[in-house]
């Protein structure tokens, strides 16, 4: 009989956890976002969470689910990739076309951003930094609405592609043109 109680449970917390496991895509979609000026092609792929009453950037010592200072992989689950079809010229940055892990160390008043070579990666870890191909700085601006969902977007004008973070009330534009 406690034979019986005992895989009954286990059979229990292993639907459980298997549960959440095969559904956390459902909590932060894979989604991504496209930017095309002329011949240039730029694609992000990202898994998009949403706030849920959360503080979403801040001091650690406040619990905000993206400290300062800290490796954000820009999004959730899988780790953001960004993929460039032509050499292009990030933030004021010489980049080679290609597909790279991309993410952020938040602040307060700028973001530090990274491309690395390390692909295909669950972005709960840390990428290899030495692999890093690039990093830039970029201004944190402030947004106008309050975004529930983390959210990629692109524009253009003459001078090339903007590429705008958005989330909560906090928005960081990077801009990519073709080299």
């Amino acid at each position: 009989m406690i034979k019986k109680i005992i895989i009954v449970i286990v059979v229990a917390v292993i639907g459980y956890f298997g549960y959440g496991f095969m559904t956390h895509r459902s909590h932060s979609p894979l989604t991504s976002a496209e930017g095309n000026l002329g011949e240039l092609s730029v694609s992000v792929d990202y898994c998009q969470p949403s706030k849920k009453g959360r503080l979403i950037f801040g001091e650690e010592s406040e619990d905000a689910l993206v400290p300062n200072g800290q490796y954000w992989r820009l999004g959730a689950n899988d780790a953001t990739e960004i993929t460039f079809n032509k050499d292009v010229n990030f933030a004021g940055k010489n980049v080679a076309a290609g597909r790279y892990r991309f993410y952020a160390v938040p602040d307060a008043t700028q973001w530090e951003l990274s491309l690395n070579s390390q692909i295909g990666e669950f972005g709960f870890f840390e990428p290899d930094y030495t692999l890093d191909v690039v990093k830039v700085n970029v201004p944190v601006q402030s947004n106008s609405e309050e975004l529930e969902l983390f959210t990629m977007t692109f524009d253009s004008d003459s001078t090339g592609l903007q590429l705008n973070m958005a989330w909560d009330q906090t928005l960081v534009s990077v801009p990519i043109s073709q080299q």
